[in-house]
């Protein structure tokens, strides 16, 4: 029986989003037991709350005072220092692994290879470490200053960043953002109906993140298309969700207003196009799920590569205000859908959605190999 640890952090949806799906990759491979740890929640959940609530506070209401702190973090000599206060969070972690003695590590999280560094050196971690690094071609410099026994990227371009930087070669694989499950299993029936005429509904789903005023005007506008079919989440907000839905009562589009949802998948495979901020889970979802983004919002840093990657693809397009994003629409519909053939063409060439198994072969594979022994790391600092 192998036993894997999965490492991952609640600042950011990516990284338990991409935890989850190696969790189920895991899961369905014989004699193999894996667990998600999630050290932050576990030392101290009062604080991990709270920190998590000001950085989602800080990237949604003071971009450019996170985009400094993200700079300083990935640029500054420094930045190792403030790792230094959690101590008593390596130690939980050394804990941990002394318990479950794992076979492997797989870190969502950059910060853990840098607690792993430590416990190594001090001759208490001897499994291999893997890193799944969430961002895509921008990539800050913590998720690679620390030695790992393989990294796995969500592109060609991000690869070669991380070659540029100095992570030898044979250690990055080009392996797609680990995704649930069901974007490599779906069935003909998650597919949008191929927009190829004027009478076949073009369906649009907008998922809110922030900026409820913002939020508004645009689905405002959006209502004024009866032409398209929109679905819209208003995530936990009742408020919106309540005003949203008196708006739609009053038009004549044909609107779906959901709350909280866990059927994101499924609406991205059966929807045309989705509106949304770059955030990293999203962007990869609709990548694998074959429909375009319209990008109404990047956060400083981490998100910039994540649109990147759409745009170098001409994979969707940026569109931050109600006039462009209607203007984006219309002209993605326009002639037969032609814009929006190509836009979902070209997401077929960046689309790994069976990532999370391949990542998880690789990984037992790899520990196989070494038998449970971690080789020799090599440091790329």
């Amino acid at each position: 029986m192998s036993r894997v640890l999965i490492l991952t952090a609640g600042y950011g949806e990516g990284h338990n989003s991409a935890a989850r799906a190696l969790k189920s990759a895991f899961d369905e491979m014989p004699c193999v037991t894996a667990e998600l740890i999630d050290v932050f929640a576990l030392r101290a959940p009062q604080l991990n709350n709270l920190s998590r609530t000001a950085y989602i506070r800080t990237i949604n209401h003071a971009p450019k005072v996170w985009s400094t702190f993200y700079r300083w973090l990935d640029r500054s000599p420094n930045a190792p220092l403030l790792l230094r206060t959690l101590a008593s969070h390596t130690r939980l972690l050394a804990k941990i692994i002394a318990e479950k003695k794992p076979d492997a590590l797989v870190s969502t999280y950059p910060v853990y290879a840098w607690m792993i560094a430590r416990l190594r050196a001090q001759g208490l971690v001897h499994c291999p470490l893997f890193t799944v690094v969430t961002d895509a071609i921008t990539i800050n410099s913590l998720w690679y200053r620390q030695p790992s026994d393989g990294w796995f990227v969500t592109d060609h371009d991000s690869a070669a960043f991380l070659r540029q930087a100095g992570v030898p070669a044979d250690r990055v694989t080009v392996s797609g953002f680990p995704v649930a499950l069901n974007f490599a299993d779906r069935t003909a029936a998650l597919q949008p109906p191929e927009p190829v005429s004027p009478a076949a509904p073009r369906r649009i789903l907008y998922i809110i993140n922030s900026n409820r005023s913002r939020a508004l005007e645009t689905v405002r506008a959006l209502l004024q298309h009866p032409e398209w079919h929109l679905t819209i989440t208003a995530g936990r907000d009742t408020q919106l969700k309540l005003e949203l839905e008196a708006m739609a009562r009053q038009s004549s589009a044909s609107t779906e207003i959901l709350g909280w949802t866990n059927r994101i998948p499924e609406l991205l495979m059966t929807h045309h196009i989705v509106i949304s901020k770059a955030g990293g889970a999203t962007t990869q979802e609709s990548v694998n799920a074959l429909c375009p983004m319209l990008v109404n919002q990047i956060v400083p840093g981490q998100e910039e590569g994540n649109y990147e990657l759409l745009r170098r693809n001409e994979a969707g397009a940026l569109a931050e205000t109600p006039p462009a994003i209607i203007e984006t629409l219309q002209r993605a519909f326009m002639h037969d859908a032609r814009l929006w053939q190509k836009w979902r063409n070209n997401l077929r060439h960046l689309a790994r959605p069976a990532a999370a198994r391949d990542i998880a072969s690789s990984v037992l594979e790899h520990t196989s190999l070494m038998g449970g022994v971690s080789r020799r790391l090599v440091s790329t600092k």
